[in-house]
């Protein structure tokens, strides 16, 4: 039982037609390549460089350079400059992440170090700074004897506040990268 014959007929004799298959191909690219206009990306507005946080890493040095697992440990020496305001952060974490190429091991270390407050240098003078040693004895995530080959570090400093659940991240500074030669 047909209720709109004349409406079905002319419906399929048009979606039939190669002007229907036409318009229905204009219909499905239209709704294909329609964004509106809070979602487009060029809507959001393009964001300047990011300026470098207060707390930053003055110096890092790495020794020995070409280093030998049986002849100890190796020293990462960091320098940090801490921001003029604490603004209640008690506590500085350093922390380096230790890689090999083939990125089967990796180590992990980290210090931890109270700060005491100091007074804002309204003078202009220089900003506080800190000296943090990390030491890897050489061993990897599993207590292994790492391998030779090149390993790539990062290091990271943190400024945390205690809050009602243990430490709390306030800052974190720019990583600095390096390698290191494990004989």
């Amino acid at each position: 039982m047909t209720i709109f014959p004349s409406f079905n007929s002319s419906c399929s004799t048009v979606l039939g037609s190669w002007t229907g298959r036409t318009s229905r191909l204009l219909l499905c690219a239209t709704l294909l390549f329609w964004v509106p206009a809070a979602a487009s990306a060029k809507s959001t507005p393009r964001a300047g460089p990011r300026h470098e946080p207060e707390l930053r890493i003055l110096d890092l040095k790495a020794s020995p350079n070409l280093y030998t697992t049986a002849s100890g440990s190796l020293q990462f020496s960091v320098l940090i400059q801490l921001p003029k305001e604490l603004n209640g952060a008690t506590l500085l974490e350093v922390s380096s992440f230790i890689t090999s190429p083939s990125k089967n091991s990796l180590r992990f270390l980290t210090a931890r170090t109270a700060l005491e407050p100091h007074a804002a240098a309204t003078d202009g003078g220089a900003p506080p700074q800190v000296s943090v040693v990390l030491t890897w004895d050489g061993l990897d995530q599993k207590k292994v004897t790492a391998g030779a080959g090149l390993y790539h570090f990062e290091v990271r400093p943190k400024l945390l506040a205690n809050g009602e659940k243990g430490p709390r991240t306030q800052m974190v500074g720019w990583p600095k990268h390096g390698t290191i030669e494990v004989k």
